[in-house]
């Protein structure tokens, strides 16, 4: 079983507030994290989570906005002030690379590690690992975007202990070879791994949106997401505005949720005008039944879904 625990670092829209950072959502999971967007001065909360600067990191931006993407020059730059060694890989649009390539050559830093940038250039997975994948989807926004979803891979079914020893299979090795699902053959007879373990058990899906207009296209990406993100900048009595800007209300938010049956959605990127988001979550929750707002340096354990 994986950990995992989602860390909003900055949850404000094109300013920030006193109490509110540019966008940036950290997920951490087994060791590893994944970093979705890095706004302006993020470092900040990165620190201030505790989440260490020198672990395994992938990085993917949604799009070329300073709110989402011009604090990953300061996060570079304070992880090579702490001495990081691990590679680092980060995804996003053509525009990414010129950006940081361009900056670092006229800041004139250099890092303590290597940067692998990867380029985005269609639809589909983006990153894979052995027990995951992150995928992206265009959104609609005044530039070209990104959302993002991380999919788990299915884990093994429970393994029956009890029918495992009824059928006279020793424990140790054999044991985790079933679990896997290979047959083995013992004492002359063919065990097989449906008859000792269920079936398999489904891994996890978050969804993040990055700045979009709610799309079929996006609901359809997102189905079935045990947690949504999704940016709500405005309540829905400015509606005007956020078409204008190309930006999500929280109605629009709630309704793209349920209709993609996202078990979890949370509300975040809201306008510097919204000292507080209650009414935003109260305008959410009368059409999806399980809504918060994120709030910078909220810390969020993902279960397995039951």
């Amino acid at each position: 079983m994986a950990n995992m625990q989602m860390v909003f670092l900055g949850t404000s829209s094109a300013a920030p507030t006193a109490e509110r950072g540019l966008s940036s959502i950290a997920i951490m999971r087994e060791g590893e994290l994944l970093l979705f967007d890095a706004g302006e001065g993020m470092q900040r909360n990165f620190i201030k989570a505790g989440i260490g600067m020198n672990r395994k990191m992938k990085v993917f931006v949604s799009h070329m906005h300073a709110d989402h993407c011009a604090g990953l020059l300061g996060l570079l730059q304070t992880m090579a002030l702490l001495g990081r060694e691990r590679p680092l890989d980060i995804y996003g649009q053509p525009r990414l690379k010129e950006f940081l390539l361009e900056n670092m050559r006229i800041i004139n830093f250099h890092l303590t590690f290597e940067i692998r940038i990867h380029v985005i250039t269609k639809e589909g997975v983006v990153a894979e690992e052995g027990d995951y994948t992150v995928s992206c989807c265009e959104g609609q926004h005044s530039v070209p975007t990104l959302a993002f979803r991380l999919d788990e891979r299915d884990r093994p079914g429970m393994f029956d202990v009890k029918k495992a020893k009824k059928l006279g299979v020793p424990e140790g090795e054999i044991y985790s070879r079933l679990q896997h699902g290979r047959d083995i053959k013992y004492k002359g007879k063919v065990i097989r791994s449906a008859d000792v373990v269920g079936p398999a058990r489904q891994g996890r899906k978050i969804g993040i949106s990055g700045d979009t207009r709610p799309t079929k296209k996006l609901e359809k990406f997102f189905s079935g997401c045990d947690v949504l993100v999704f940016e709500s900048t405005y309540s829905h009595d400015k509606l005007a505005k956020a078409l204008e800007t190309s930006h999500s209300t929280a109605t629009e938010a709630a309704t793209l949720a349920k209709k993609a049956r996202a078990k979890k959605l949370f509300l975040t990127h809201f306008s510097a005008r919204y000292e507080e988001t209650s009414s935003l979550v109260k305008e959410a929750s009368a059409i999806h039944k399980d809504v918060e707002a994120a709030e910078d340096l909220k810390a969020v354990d993902i279960p397995y879904p039951k």
